[in-house]
C-alpha cells in the first residue's frame, strides 16, 4: 500500500513533520498560496533517520503542495541544525522527475522535467539538472519551452537561468521557444464620426401651384 501523509502523524519522530511542512514553491511566479499549504507525500516506502535529520521516500513518489505536483522515483528531505531544508528528487533510469504548478494571477501553468531536481527552501531556489526542460502552458497550449542541461529558478529575485553542457564534447546547447502574448484588441477611436449627409434646402424643387 502507498504511504500517505496522514500516516506520518503516527510516527514517533515528530520532527519528520517539520521536514515536509514548508517545502516547495517552485517557479518565480508560482501560486503564492502554495507556500502556506501542507505537503502531502505518497510513496511505496519511507525511512527517517532522526540522528541525521534525513527522510527518504522510495517508489512512485507523489508530493503535492497546493497546486504544486511532483512525481519521482526517489525523494530525500535533509534538514540541518539551523532548520534549513533541502529536498532532492531523482527519476528512475531513462525517465525524468516531473513537476507542475499554477502561476500566480493568470490561467497559466509551469511544468518541467529533469533527471534530478533540488529545492532549497531557505534560498527559495529550485534547480533542474540533466535533460532539463521547462514549459509554460497558457490554457492547454504550450506557449514557451526551455531546454538545457541545468535550469535554475530563483523565486526571490524572480530570475531564471538556463545553462548547457560544456562544449568540449557532444555538449547540450540551450534551446528556447518563446511565443509572444496576444495583444489586447485596439480600443475604438475617439475621433467623432462624420455626420450623415443631408439634402440642402435650396436644392429642393419648388412645388407647383
Amino acid at each position: 500500500m502507498p504511504l500517505k501523509t496522514h500516516s506520518l502523524f503516527r510516527l514517533p519522530h515528530w520532527a519528520l513533520l517539520g521536514l515536509c511542512a514548508s517545502l516547495l514553491a517552485l517557479t518565480s511566479h508560482a501560486e503564492k498560496a502554495d507556500r502556506d499549504q501542507p505537503m502531502q507525500i505518497e510513496a511505496d516506502s519511507m525511512r527517517h533517520d532522526q540522528a541525521r535529520q534525513l527522510t527518504q521516500f522510495t517508489g512512485k513518489v507523489l508530493a503535492t503542495k497546493g497546486t504544486l505536483v511532483l512525481r519521482a522515483a526517489r525523494m530525500e528531505v535533509q534538514q540541518d541544525a539551523q532548520g534549513r531544508q533541502v529536498a532532492r528528487l531523482w527519476a528512475a533510469p531513462s525517465e525524468r522527475v516531473f513537476f507542475r504548478q499554477k502561476r500566480e494571477g493568470v490561467n497559466e501553468f509551469t511544468e518541467g522535467e529533469a533527471e534530478q531536481v533540488t529545492y532549497d527552501n531557505q534560498a527559495d531556489v529550485v534547480t533542474l539538472n540533466q535533460r532539463a526542460e521547462v514549459r509554460i502552458l497558457r490554457g492547454n497550449q504550450v506557449a514557451d519551452q526551455l531546454n538545457g542541461h541545468t535550469i535554475v529558478f530563483n523565486n526571490t529575485s524572480e530570475v531564471m537561468t538556463v545553462d548547457g553542457q560544456p562544449t568540449n564534447g557532444a555538449g547540450q546547447r540551450v534551446r528556447a521557444i518563446l511565443t509572444p502574448r496576444n495583444n489586447p484588441p485596439a480600443s475604438p477611436s475617439n475621433t467623432p464620426s462624420a455626420p450623415a449627409l443631408r439634402t440642402s434646402p435650396g436644392l429642393v424643387p419648388a412645388q407647383k401651384p
